[in-house]
């Protein structure tokens, strides 16, 4: 199976990730989109997270409805910092049936280079890159790779910074959030 990975920290997720992950496993060759919950990303600090247990819990309610989009924690159980390079290492060890593909916006791809062992990931996966506003292309070399598929899926600019500061202020944010992930972060009374 063609296995399309969207990492993030989901914090909380939004329907700007559903619809993203979805579009992926609808409009692409991908079958499946797994949602990997991020620990820790090596670029952000860890101290703006909720646990990683109810980041997992609000993944799993968003894609329970979905067939196609899973939640995935196989980060946890992975050295931290998580490095991308190394949780694809661990799936395809673990399941050699599939193929792991990458989902990232193209503003990711402008640093990709940065990311640890970047030509190894290129080389032996493909990049599925949905555009953003805030994107200029500045790594030509990734324009026209054959492993570099520009996907033209909706544009999607929803913050979950902005989310987490709404919720703060008592602002409306519901119509950002899937009904039950709203209602859980509620109910636990996150980000405030």
């Amino acid at each position: 199976m063609n296995i399309g990975l969207y990492f993030g920290t989901f914090n909380p997720i939004h329907v700007g990730h559903l619809i993203i992950a979805n579009h992926m496993a609808e409009y692409t060759d991908l079958e499946q989109v797994w949602l990997v919950v991020s620990p820790q990303n090596p670029f952000k600090q860890k101290s703006t997270l909720l646990a990683d247990y109810h980041r997992y819990q609000l993944v799993q309610i968003a894609t329970e409805d979905f067939s196609k989009l899973k939640p995935s924690k196989i980060e946890f159980e992975l050295t931290k910092p998580s490095y991308t390079v190394n949780t694809l290492a661990y799936l395809s060890e673990k399941f050699p049936q599939h193929n792991f593909s990458l989902i990232m916006g193209g503003d990711n791809l402008n640093t990709f280079h940065k990311w640890k062992n970047y030509e190894f990931i290129l080389e032996n996966h493909h990049l599925y890159v949905y555009p953003r506003l805030t994107e200029t292309l500045k790594k030509e070399k990734f324009k026209n790779h054959s492993h570099v598929h520009h996907v033209m899926a909706p544009v999607i600019e929803i913050s979950a910074t902005q989310i987490r500061k709404g919720i703060n202020q008592n602002k409306e944010v519901k119509p950002l959030l899937p009904c039950k992930v709203w209602q859980y972060i509620d109910e636990m009374n996150f980000y405030k």
